[in-house]
């Protein structure tokens, strides 16, 4: 039986208070399997970065819970466990100019984390490992001395990577993390992650807004649309059925490399209104073994028409 390693439950995540508040995501569930990349996927501002954020505690939440290896851990924690989840889950961040310290070195940037913890017996140590992973991230030795801006995006973004796996953690939220990538290089960047992943067990949760990169990446995707997830699916399900109106619009705005085609193919326009939630309130409801659509009783009634 597959595990689960984190699991969103009724999560909302607000900022500001009273006449200002601003729900950025609501009624949130879905898990992830240990050793599988889950994606999150959606447009500009519909929340996911932020349910990223939330799960590596640098948003808070208004209510609901993260349950991470078991544990809740979006409530109090102790200094030890605080420290201990830190070591654990590692984020990609998506400007690998924007999150990297300029005035640091290399070396720096790689070892803080190795500092922090004290990860390390001795110095020598220290040297082997950050050597190491920047072999494993297709980097030299040489760079080490050098300083951020002295490198391209795809070899900033490499730097990101080898500072957050030199933690050996469990758990990546990787977001968006070849958006600002050069499409010759975000293959190769893909292909790294996809290795570090068979090679140390890693779990991915993989925040985009372009299905067709998540469908090369991910064993099961979720839909967010303003700060709702909307289907939750496997990755082949969820391109060959998908069952919700935005979903179909999303991969209708998939670009088909083949000329004719892609002038022939019909774009589906998502339409928010045509749901009236005022009455016949909606929920997450698995339609089908492992895929899961938002809706209220009336949605789910022709949903299953369709299918």
């Amino acid at each position: 039986m597959t595990e689960k390693l984190v699991e969103i439950k009724d999560l909302e995540i607000s900022f500001g208070e009273g006449k200002k508040k601003f729900v950025a995501v609501k009624n949130a569930n879905f898990f992830i399997n240990k050793g599988e990349t889950f994606s999150l996927v959606g447009e500009s501002g519909s929340g996911k970065t932020t349910i990223g954020r939330a799960i590596i505690g640098l948003n808070d939440t208004s209510s609901g819970q993260i349950v991470y290896d078991g544990k809740v851990i979006n409530g109090k924690k102790t200094s030890a466990e605080q420290q201990d989840l830190i070591r654990k889950i590692q984020m990609i961040f998506q400007d690998p100019a924007a999150s990297l310290n300029e005035r640091a070195t290399v070396d720096y940037i790689i070892s803080e984390g190795l500092y922090n913890f004290n990860l390390f017996k001795n110095d020598a140590e220290r040297q082997e490992k950050v050597s190491e992973m920047m072999t494993q991230v297709g980097l030299l030795k040489e760079h080490l001395s050098r300083y951020p801006h002295e490198f391209s995006g795809g070899q900033r973004q490499r730097i990101g990577i080898a500072r957050a796996l030199v933690m050996e953690p469990e758990f990546i939220i990787a977001d968006e993390p070849i958006s600002a990538l050069d499409v010759s290089v975000r293959a190769q960047v893909l292909n790294l992650l996809k290795k570090f992943q068979e090679e140390k067990g890693l779990t991915y949760l993989f925040i985009a807004h372009d299905l067709s990169v998540v469908r090369f990446v991910s064993d099961r995707i979720a839909v967010i649309y303003k700060g709702v997830i909307v289907e939750v699916a496997e990755t082949e399900e969820l391109f060959q059925n998908p069952i919700h109106p935005y979903t179909k619009s999303l991969l209708s705005a998939v670009p088909i490399p083949d000329p004719i085609l892609e002038r022939k193919k019909e774009l589906i326009v998502y339409d928010p209104e045509q749901h009236d939630y005022r009455t016949d309130k909606p929920e997450m409801v698995e339609i089908k073994p492992g895929h899961f659509v938002w809706g209220n009783k009336q949605e789910m009634a022709a949903y299953r028409e369709n299918l």
